[in-house]
């Protein structure tokens, strides 16, 4: 497995507690692939960047892995690589 929807990829990787948030997110517009608004099907793959915004911060993160099902924070947390100048905003 390769590729996953970016909904259930926000989901695995604990970023919204359920799909529906992570739709919701999608559709307001606070979710970019690669620079681009995207939409909840839309299909990420390895290597792609993430900006996420949930007020009061943004994430920039990079597509580290895809899951089948969510996982537990510690291996949501190898899903992904947060950019150092995202963790330096976020600081």
């Amino acid at each position: 497995m390769d590729d996953q929807r970016l909904d259930k990829w926000l989901w695995c990787a604990r970023f919204y507690k359920t799909r529906a948030l992570a739709v919701d997110a999608i559709k307001a517009g606070r979710v970019a692939v690669n620079g681009q608004l995207a939409k909840p099907a839309k299909s990420l793959v390895i290597g792609d960047t993430l900006a996420l915004r949930m007020p009061p911060y943004e994430w920039i993160v990079e597509v580290r892995g895809v899951a089948k099902q969510r996982v537990g924070a510690p291996e949501a947390r190898k899903l992904y690589e947060e950019t150092p100048a995202s963790l330096a905003a976020r600081e």
